[in-house]
């Protein structure tokens, strides 16, 4: 009985904390490949990359932006298809084949002048993991490597492309306490 109400205290206060922290995000910097899109990568028959990205996950870069929540793409990749994404949401900020992830972000934060109290990173891989340190929270999507996952501070129930960006929205715009005005407004009938 003591066990199990130890594990419920935990839990509440975990969530009490990770909510608290999600309420003051001014910056989000997301990986591509592996969040944005489920890692599978597709080659014209020129050789171009072609990524699938989740339009769930567009939408959810736009509600970020219109309640003032600047977004960054922070990728090692490269190709067209990221800088075209970004430039079809007005991502402001796309980074790709950068090699150094941590001095990309610190950089970043400089620019805009957003502290790491302020900034929340989402990835999947073994290079983002030096980001740790630079952020107040490192979210993971389901299906990230093991090393990452364990670093991360939360682990989302959804996968890199499969709606992971969208569901880590969710979760900001609900400690906001904006969540059901939002979607009260897609639900309005003309």
């Amino acid at each position: 009985m003591i066990g199990n109400n130890l594990k419920f205290l935990f839990k509440n206060l975990s969530f009490i904390l990770l909510n608290s922290k999600l309420r003051r995000i001014k910056l989000v910097v997301t990986d591509v490949d592996g969040v944005l899109t489920d890692s599978g990568i597709y080659l014209d028959k020129e050789g171009e990359i072609i990524r699938k990205f989740n339009v769930k996950d567009g939408l959810g870069i736009k509600l970020l932006q219109e309640i003032g929540i600047k977004v960054a793409f922070l990728s090692g990749g490269s190709g067209k298809s990221i800088i075209t994404r970004a430039k079809q949401l007005n991502v402001d900020h796309c980074m790709i084949e950068i090699k150094n992830k941590l001095d990309a972000i610190k950089n970043l934060q400089e620019e805009l002048n957003i502290g790491k109290e302020h900034t929340l990173f989402i990835g999947d891989d073994l290079n983002d993991i030096p980001i740790k340190d630079e952020v107040c929270l490192i979210i993971s999507p389901k299906d990230a490597v093991l090393p990452f996952k364990n670093v991360a501070d939360y682990l989302l129930y959804s996968k890199g492309g499969e709606g992971a960006f969208r569901e880590l929205v969710d979760m900001i715009l609900k400690s906001k306490n904006i969540f059901k005005a939002i979607t009260k407004g897609f639900n309005k009938t003309n």
